[in-house]
This record gives structure tokens, C-alpha cells and sequence, in this order.
């Protein structure tokens, strides 16, 4: 045991000041040091914007990614006060960007509304960049003050005169602080357009000056406000609205005010977005949650009184879900947030508002425009249904369990450890890929299922036609979870659950339907962290008795540089291009792909479930055009691509 100190005085307590918490601590104040913290310094700067534009002080927003990855975020509000602070003694706009919890959103007069609630944005960002320079124009002069990693060295001077006023903050984010200090132009786009679509009326342009040669640029206005959210998101997924006109509710209560947009769509998924104070609450809280209570009570009541549901029948929060795309978003003076990420709404107060609103909206709306109920009723019961269909074969697969008729599937190969904390499966496509691989791996903790032939695309089907397929089934009763609203991770009989497919087109095809499945009904296996992708190698490259594997064209080329004599002579070199894993031996799979002293997995992760569940509605849709624009885009950005 290592010795303590004894002598624990007044001496170890170390005192941080000013912004150095922030720089010893980035996480706690912007998630991570990864690209997701990087990306939420420019939220947290154009938040202050748009509280300047909730405020009725700005119409427009100008961000742009300069070169050398410096952000821009100009407004045409009130700008920062620069007058001298009373207790601080220096200009209130320095104040603002060196003093943590400094700003004009706690006292309740200058901001009704705002996402930035705990004060700290301009601060922390002035904290964790390399350097921050902030220009004011209060209408009649410009006012210019530079930071470096928080820190000033000249006051906030006057620099020129103007009748404009407005606040412009330019930016290099820290890359002592960052892993990386590159932005993304989809992430920001992402975001930006989420605000705009929540602030009707707001004009956010964006440029990207970082290729002269490709400069991009967003101008982001829309009028309808959230109800062009959900078009957007219908738009840009590929799918077919069941009813014309989006459903827009409106209230306020005190000073609160909430506005819910929804429309159904011809899918089996649900797509419910909550903001509060147009922060993303990626969680939910109380009032997505007041929301989803009163959509299914209303829809229930609506068919009783109708005479459309029987006595005994009632509508699930799912069933009434389905297809559902809608938008909460709701605007408070105080938001109680369960951390400073805000990914979760906490007033309790919020949630029995949306109800009430909900319940008398909805309920009005259904009954003036009985053709739209009709619609939702159905696709409601039909969802009901399919549930009850996948009810009667899930209790089906039990029987035939508890009887022994199915215990396990035939083609799984099992392992002989019980404990999930040592076993994986690895999923193969194809007998023979799944015979190599049953003979190469370790019996005593790797299991093998193999599958073939056309797998089901669970985009296009609903929970019950997974039940009576043969392809997904045995994945369903070898991992032991269950699926859907039965799905019990702790049945999970297998600790990793990998995917080894071809290194080709055909391979990447099969990856994506598991994945689809994975996604849509055994979720918590992703962000639980148990699903993985084998990398089988593309390239054996030998020379004699010395051997490589590669797995990409640049290892290959590498290995065929190290073997070739000292004239540069590559005759003896033998290099052999793997078509398929059925190709390697069970020694060279196991060597390559299975042996984990040796093997390349990646761990399947769902950073931001939203951007995957549009991949995967893009990607496995009904829908050709949004499947092309979305390969035309990103085309660019695939390596080793086999055709």
C-alpha cells in the first residue's frame, strides 16, 4: 500500500482562479476534449446570438469556418454592454468573457428566455481557445478586445466609429486542450438549421472559407418555423407523409410558451425531437414525456368515443407512435437541466402543461378534421395489431423452447463458457466463411452462427415478421435478449457480438441490415457497447517463409516494398487478394480475424442516435433519390471501395 501523507494541511488545497478551472477540468464544462466539445464552443457562442434574437434584438446570424479552422459568429443585436461594471471595475463585456457565471441571463431583465442558462458560455470558450477575439458596435463606436487562452493584456479599447450595433466573436480553438481542432461542416450545418427551424423568422448564413475552391454556404430562414422541421425531416429521410397539413399546437401558460409540430409518415419508426430554450434535450424530460402522455390518452379517447376501439382494446404509447415525426419545443425563464450538457429537461411544472395543452388541442383538431383522425387511428391500430402478431410468435418461440423443440439454432456453433464477461459470437455470412471459422476459433469462449441468404430488411417490415423469419430468428434465440419491448440485456448470453462479413460490397450490404436490426430493436446492445465489426485482411503478401497481412492498399504496397531484394526486385513476391473469408484456411482466419492477441475489431458506437436513425432510414428506406443524394455526398469520404 502506498504511503499517505500525513501532514494533509491548509497547504494542499489548491485554489483555482479565474479560468483555470476550465482549462484543468474541460469536460465538466463542454462534455469532452473530443470533437464533440469542439463543436459545442461555436454552440455555446451562437447560443448568446440567438438569446439576443429570442430577446427581439437580432435578425440575423452570420457563422463562418475560416481558414485554419477559425470560427466566425457575428449578430446584429444590442451588442455586449461595455460600460465599466460597478463591482468588477473593468468593461462589462470583459467581464463577460473572463468571469465564470458572468452574463445578462440571471437577474431576469435582460433575457426572458435562454439556452445559455448557467452564464458560463462565452467564458468557457474564451478559456479553451488559443485565442478569442471579441468587436463590439454599441451604434456609435467599435470596441475590440483580444483574449489568449483567457487571459488579457490591454483593455477593451475603442477601435473606430459606427452607427451599427451587434457582437462579433473569432475564435482558434486550443489544441492543447483538443484532441482535434477540425470542425465538421455537417455537425455545425446540423445544429444551425436546428435553430433556425426553431426560431422562425431568424436568418443564420454559414460559410465554409476553409477550401477556396469549395466554399460552401447555407442560408437558413424558415418562416414555418418547426412545421418545416418535420417537413425537412421527411424530405431528407425519403418518406411519404400519411396526411397532408403538419399538426401545429401552440400555448402559453405564464411565462412559458410550447409549440408542438407532428405529422405521421409511412414508417414504422418514430422520430419525436424535444428542445427547451432550442436546447437539443436529447434525453427527454418533462415535457416529452407530459407529450407522449397525452398523445396516447387522446388518441385512446378519441376511439372510444367514436366507437372505433372494442371495450377490451387499448392503444400503447408505441402503437400510437408509429410513424409518428414530431417536434416539442418549449421556452421557460428558468430551465432546470440535469447538467451543464443539458441533455435532459427537469421542471416538473412543464410536463402537466403539455398535457393539458395536448389533450384540449388535439382533441379539438381530430374532431374538426375527422379525415386526418381516421388516418392516425388506423395507422395506430394497425401498429396495434402487428404487436399482437409479434406477441402470439414470441409466446410461440417460448413454447417451442420450454418443450425443447428450439433451444438453440441449428446452425450455431456454441462455446463452452457460460459467463457473458469471457464470450463472444461471431455472426458469419455464409457455410463456408462459418465452417473455416468454427474450426479455427477457441472452443471455450467463441461461439459461431452462420447465416444465409437474403437477410431481412427491417426498414421496410414491423416487429412481428421478425419472429417468422428464418435469418434474424436464430440471431434473436442465440444472443437470448429478446427484442423490442422484451429485450432484457441482462439475457445477453454473449459479452461481444461480432460481425465478420466479406471485405466487399456485398459484405458491407449485410453489415448494414445487422446493424439496421441491431439498431431498431436491440438498441441498448449499441450503446451498451457489445456489438463489434470484425477487419478480415483484403491482402496476403509473402515471400518465402515471411508473410503479411494487409488490409488496405497501402499496407499491401507497404509489405511488397519491405519483401522486394535490395535491386527493388518484387518477382518472388506472392500476393494473394482475399475474395471472401470462405478463401482463408481456419489458421489464417483465425490469425488474422478471431485470435484477440492479433485481431482489428471496432466497437460500434451511437454518439448521436438521431444522425444514425437518418442513415439507416436513408440507407434501408423505400425511398431511391434520398438513398442517391445521400451516396453523391458522401462518396467522397469511402475507402476501399470493392466494385
Amino acid at each position: 500500500m502506498a504511503q499517505q501523507n500525513q501532514n494533509y494541511g491548509a497547504d494542499d488545497i489548491q485554489v483555482l482562479e479565474g479560468l483555470e478551472p476550465v482549462r484543468k477540468r474541460p469536460g465538466m464544462y463542454v462534455g469532452s476534449t473530443g470533437a464533440k466539445g469542439l463543436h459545442h464552443l461555436v454552440y455555446e457562442i451562437v447560443d448568446n446570438s440567438i438569446d439576443e434574437a429570442l430577446a427581439g434584438f437580432c435578425t440575423e446570424i452570420t457563422v463562418n469556418i475560416l481558414e485554419g479552422d477559425i470560427i466566425q459568429v457575428s449578430d446584429n443585436g444590442r451588442g455586449i454592454p461595455v460600460g465599466i461594471h460597478p463591482k468588477e471595475k473593468i468593461s462589462a463585456a470583459t467581464v463577460v468573457y473572463t468571469v465564470l457565471h458572468a452574463g445578462g441571463k440571471f437577474g431576469g431583465g435582460s433575457y426572458k428566455f435562454s439556452g445559455g442558462l448557467h452564464g458560463v458560455g462565452a467564458s468557457v470558450v474564451n478559456a479553451l481557445s488559443e485565442w478569442l477575439e471579441l468587436t463590439v458596435k454599441d451604434g456609435q463606436h467599435i470596441h475590440f478586445q483580444r483574449f489568449e487562452r483567457g487571459k488579457y493584456f490591454k483593455e477593451l479599447a475603442v477601435i473606430g466609429d459606427t452607427s451599427e450595433t451587434g457582437t462579433s466573436v473569432k475564435f482558434k480553438a486550443d489544441s492543447e486542450i483538443f484532441e482535434e481542432t477540425v470542425y465538421d461542416y455537417e455537425t455545425l450545418l446540423k445544429r444551425l438549421r436546428e435553430q433556425a427551424f426553431l426560431n422562425a423568422g431568424i436568418k443564420i448564413v454559414f460559410t465554409d472559407y476553409r477550401n477556396p475552391d469549395d466554399i460552401r454556404s447555407e442560408v437558413l430562414y424558415y418562416e414555418g418555423g418547426i412545421r418545416q422541421f418535420v417537413e425537412h425531416i421527411h424530405n431528407t429521410r425519403g418518406l411519404d407523409s400519411l396526411h397532408e397539413e403538419v399538426i401545429y399546437i401552440s400555448g402559453r401558460k405564464g411565462d412559458t410558451t410550447a409549440e408542438i409540430a407532428m405529422q405521421y409518415n409511412d414508417s414504422y419508426n418514430e422520430v419525436v425531437l424535444s428542445f427547451a430554450n432550442n436546447i437539443h434535450t436529447i434525453d427527454g424530460g418533462s415535457h416529452e414525456t407530459g407529450f407522449k402522455n397525452a398523445l396516447t390518452k387522446v388518441v385512446n379517447e378519441y376511439g372510444k368515443k367514436f366507437g372505433l376501439l372494442k371495450d377490451n382494446e387499448k392503444l400503447t404509447g408505441d402503437d400510437v407512435r408509429e410513424g409518428l415525426t414530431a417536434i416539442i419545443s418549449v421556452k421557460l425563464t428558468e430551465c432546470e437541466f440535469e447538467s451543464q450538457t443539458k441533455v435532459r429537461l427537469g421542471n416538473p411544472e412543464v410536463k402537466p402543461f403539455i398535457e393539458n395543452l395536448i389533450q384540449e388541442k388535439l382533441m379539438n383538431y381530430l374532431e374538426e378534421n375527422p379525415e386526418i383522425a381516421k388516418i392516425i387511428f388506423e395507422k395506430s391500430v394497425s401498429a396495434l395489431k402487428a404487436r399482437e402478431a409479434a406477441k402470439r410468435a414470441r409466446e410461440q418461440e417460448r413454447s417451442k423452447a420450454i418443450f425443447g423443440k428450439s433451444p438453440l439454432p441449428e446452425k450455431l456453433a456454441d462455446c463452452a463458457e457460460r459467463d457473458n464477461r469471457y464470450t463472444e459470437i461471431y455472426i458469419v455470412e455464409g457455410d463456408s466463411a462459418g465452417g473455416s471459422a468454427k474450426q479455427g476459433r477457441d472452443r471455450r469462449y467463441q461461439a459461431i452462427l452462420s447465416l444465409w441468404g437474403k437477410m431481412l430488411n427491417v426498414e421496410k417490415a414491423r416487429i412481428d415478421k421478425i419472429y417468422g423469419n428464418d435469418k434474424l430468428l436464430p440471431v434473436v434465440t442465440a444472443l437470448g435478449t429478446g427484442i423490442g419491448e422484451d429485450f432484457d440485456i441482462s439475457k445477453l448470453r454473449y459479452g461481444k457480438v461480432i460481425i465478420m462479413s466479406d471485405a466487399d460490397v456485398d459484405g458491407a450490404h449485410i453489415r448494414t441490415l445487422l446493424l439496421t436490426f441491431f439498431f431498431r430493436y436491440m438498441r441498448p446492445l449499441i450503446s451498451n457497447g457489445n456489438i463489434y465489426l470484425a477487419q478480415p485482411p483484403l491482402f496476403r503478401v509473402s515471400r518465402g517463409k515471411k508473410l503479411f497481412y494487409a488490409f488496405n492498399e497501402e499496407e499491401r504496397d507497404k509489405y511488397i516494398s519491405e519483401l522486394a531484394d535490395e535491386n527493388g526486385n518484387t518477382s518472388k513476391i506472392e500476393v494473394q487478394r482475399y475474395k471472401g473469408l470462405g478463401e482463408m484456411d481456419p489458421e489464417q482466419l483465425w490469425e488474422t480475424t478471431m485470435d484477440p492477441e492479433r485481431r482489428t475489431i471496432v466497437k460500434v458506437n451511437m454518439e448521436d442516435a438521431m444522425k444514425a436513425d437518418e442513415v439507416f432510414t436513408i440507407l434501408m428506406g423505400d425511398k431511391v433519390e434520398p438513398r442517391r443524394l445521400f451516396i453523391e455526398k458522401n462518396a467522397k469520404y469511402v475507402k476501399n471501395l470493392d466494385i
